[in-house]
Order: C-alpha cells, then structure tokens, then sequence
C-alpha cells in the first residue's frame, strides 16, 4: 500500500469535469496503484483545511482541483505548499490565458456550465426524445431525430445514443434484424436524417450476446448466440447499409466515447452536405 497514490480531486461544482480529466490523465499511465478521493461543490476555507489535514495523513497525496474563486484556489495552493504536498489546477492557466485572448475578466462563477439557459433545456429535451425513442420506439417520428442509429442486437446502440443525447442529440436507434425490419418511412427516404450503422466483428458479438444470455438465465435461444447465424447478421447489416449508402463503424474495439466522437464527425459532414 505504501506505493499507492491518493488522489484528492476538489471542485467548486459536480467534479464531472475533473472526473474526466483525470481519466484521461491516468490512461496515460500504466501499473499505477492509486486511490480516488472525490469533493464535490468545495466552496470554503474550512473545507478546504479538512480535505488536506485527511491528505496530509496519506503517503503519496496528489492534489488536482477545479476552483473558479482565485483566493479560494490560492488558499489551497498556499496550503498545499506548506504541507509540501503536489497540488495542481486543471483550469486556472486556461482560465487566465483565455481571458487575455478574449480581453474580458472570467465570471469566476462555480457551476458556470451548469447554468439553466437555452443550450442546458435543449440537452435535456433531447435526453427525453432518445429515452422515448430507444430500440425502435416511436418510429413514426424518426423524422425528428438528429442521428438515427441501425444495427444488430448488442452493438452498443442504447449506450452510445444516451451518450449522444448528453451531448445535445436527439437520437433513435433501431435494431436491425433484417432490411424489412427498418421503418418504411426509414426506406423511403434513407436520408430522412443522419443516419449510422453500427457493426462489429461476430466472434466479438457472439460473446457479448452469450453474455447477456447467462445473466437473464437464457438457454433456449441458440440462434441468438450461434456465431453462424451472427456472421449472418453482420454481413447482411452491411450489405443494407451499403443499399442505402449509410456511413457505418465497427465498435470492435471502441469504446462509447470514441464511438460518438465518430458519429458527430459523420453527423457535421450530413449537415454540410445538407446545406
């Protein structure tokens, strides 16, 4: 345990953004030990004092935090100093350095992203539309959808589309069983809307689906999990998206994340196309 880092994350607000942060930090970083101590909507001195009397009792402490207010932060930083302790902020340079581009001071107002203006109840409402619009819902509205994602059963569609949603998109995903199975309006029109396929190598998928089915306690269903019928599936998903000249990606090896990114890249070139 000694070689374990304790990682003190504070923030001013939720902590989302230093959360984030620090999982891409310590994806850079391998055989690392290292423990998580979270602190969310961190607002005062006395706070701040307990935070780092726990730390300083801890071998290998590493301090990271988000705080808009610059004497709440500098009170940090001087403390952390003085306990000799590594203490880092993750937007203060940004902060400073882009309010001297833009010319005007920063609000220095915790939870400033979280504010309820028209951008946050337009990613709610589309929160809400991919929630109703989950795994073929409501297909008769598909024409409001931002991105419509096809594809075969577990290819992440419901994750990566609640992910999209967070980000402002308002997403439907349809499962694709076979080209009758896509709504007509779908097929009439195949660029009724941004629409993406997503596919994934069928030995990949038949675990997946095994998997799913040992949790619900599912033995009858070969045909689900039989990777014959799988390859199947994925060679006859392409072939559709190919008919109707649909963009695809293989989330093999992809997480959610990287997944989305590409859709929103796809999504950019549509509305360009469309303009």
């Amino acid at each position: 345990m000694s070689n374990t880092y304790h990682i003190y994350l504070i923030s001013d607000s939720t902590g989302e953004t230093l959360d984030r942060i620090f999982l891409s930090l310590k994806a850079q970083f391998l055989n690392i030990e290292y423990k998580v101590h979270s602190y969310s909507f961190t607002r005062t001195e006395n706070q701040i004092l307990k935070i780092l009397e726990d730390a300083e009792n801890k071998r290998n402490s590493i301090i990271l935090y988000t705080i808009v207010d610059n004497n709440l932060a500098k009170h940090l930083s001087n403390i952390s100093e003085n306990k000799k302790m590594p203490c880092f902020s993750v937007l203060g340079n940004l902060i400073l350095n882009f309010s001297k581009i833009l010319n005007q001071k920063a609000t220095h107002e915790p939870s400033g992203q979280h504010i309820l203006n028209e951008e946050y109840y337009e990613r709610i409402e589309a929160i809400q539309f991919t929630m109703n619009h989950d795994d073929g819902n409501l297909i008769n509205e598909i024409d409001k959808s931002d991105i419509i994602l096809v594809g075969v059963s577990r290819t992440s569609k419901t994750p990566t589309s609640i992910y999209l949603a967070n980000r402002g998109f308002k997403t439907s995903n349809i499962p694709l069983v076979n080209e009758n199975s896509l709504p007509q309006k779908l097929k009439d029109n195949p660029k009724l809307s941004c629409v993406v396929g997503l596919s994934t190598e069928p030995e990949r998928l038949a675990d997946l689906r095994k998997n799913r089915m040992n949790s619900l306690k599912e033995t009858e269903n070969t045909h689900y999990t039989d990777l014959k019928n799988i390859q199947k599936e994925v060679l006859n998903a392409k072939k559709t998206f190919q008919k109707y000249k649909w963009p695809h990606i293989d989330v093999t090896r992809k997480s959610v994340e990287e997944t989305a990114a590409s859709i929103i890249k796809i999504h950019e070139i549509y509305l360009n196309n469309e303009k």
